[in-house]
């Protein structure tokens, strides 16, 4: 495999951004590779000052203490999401033949990306590389041509020989609407998530949006129990719908009846199929009007099941 091919066929996974560390400092980007290995990110506009070299290896001492459970934590809070986990998104995301099998944050790859990677930052890398040290330094160029063309340049300085993607993936996206939403749909989509969105305003369902999406959320009491969460084509998990019986085993005490009718409802359904230990819905055709407001029927005794508790 050719060097440009090598770089092309890595990608890393944003599962942090502005993560804050235990020293209150915060980490520009935090994520992983194909293999489960975090990737701490600094990114640094004009020069990189002398003291960013420290700065990250302070990031590496805090992340490198992190298990599943902090780095799955990091992910939630970032996506703004308590239902899908890291490892859903990390099976999604690299396709891997053998996800049960990772085991995640075995090592930690640092990665300084700058307009201008200073002479003391490259000889001090270049050491710590020697000395075992994965830590990489990027520069990128940003151009405008006369014609209004972007053009982004980028060069590995530091770190050329091993790793590292020529255009780094990340989900670091506002947080979307619904105009937004609908907008990343095909047909198929806006047919059947119309409906819904309907039926939330109608019956005082509460939509909160995220980066990839929106959850479908039942107000009960002082708490807000997520019931499924909707994504765009665009989304890792594309053109779906998501159950969250996680947040309601979580949040209710009579947890296992709510969910045992909710499974069941939509087992019966027949186009809802299993997802781990939720269920899902790949809207990859054409729903009828009845298939929809079966769907919401459901969501209906799901809601009185949890009122009445």
């Amino acid at each position: 495999m050719g060097e440009d091919e090598k770089l092309e066929d890595e990608k890393i996974l944003i599962i942090g951004r502005q993560v804050q560390t235990n020293l209150n400092t915060y980490i520009d980007l935090l994520g992983l590779d194909k293999d489960g290995n975090t990737v701490v990110i600094e990114l640094k506009r004009e020069k990189t000052p002398r003291e960013t070299v420290a700065q990250i290896l302070e990031y590496a001492s805090f992340v490198d203490n992190l298990d599943y459970s902090d780095l799955n934590s990091i992910y939630q809070k970032y996506n703004n999401i308590d239902s899908i986990t890291l490892k859903d998104e990390f099976k999604a995301f690299f396709n891997p033949e053998s996800a049960e099998t990772i085991s995640f944050n075995k090592e930690s790859k640092l990665l300084i990306i700058g307009e201008n990677i200073s002479p003391e930052i490259k000889q001090t890398a270049l050491y710590l590389r020697k000395k075992g040290i994965n830590i990489y330094c990027i520069e990128f160029k940003y151009f405008v041509t006369e014609s209004g063309e972007e053009l982004l340049a980028r060069e590995i300085v530091v770190g050329k020989d091993d790793y590292i993607k020529k255009e780094i993936q990340t989900a670091s996206l506002p947080k979307i609407n619904e105009s937004i939403f609908m907008e990343k749909l095909d047909e198929n989509g806006k047919r059947v998530f119309k409906k819904i969105f309907y039926f939330s305003k109608k019956e005082g369902f509460l939509i909160k949006w995220g980066t990839k999406g929106f959850s479908f959320n039942i107000k009960y009491k002082d708490m807000v129990i997520a019931l499924f969460y909707g994504y765009h084509k665009e989304s890792t998990y594309g053109q779906s719908i998501f159950t969250s019986f996680e947040v309601i085993n979580r949040k209710m005490n009579n947890s296992q009846e709510i969910i045992e009718l909710y499974s069941n409802e939509l087992s019966n359904l027949k186009y809802f199929i299993p997802a781990s230990s939720n269920f899902k819905l790949i809207i990859n055709k054409s729903y009828s009007d009845d298939e929809i407001e079966r769907f919401i029927n459901v969501l209906k005794k799901v809601r009185d099941k949890i009122e009445n508790s």
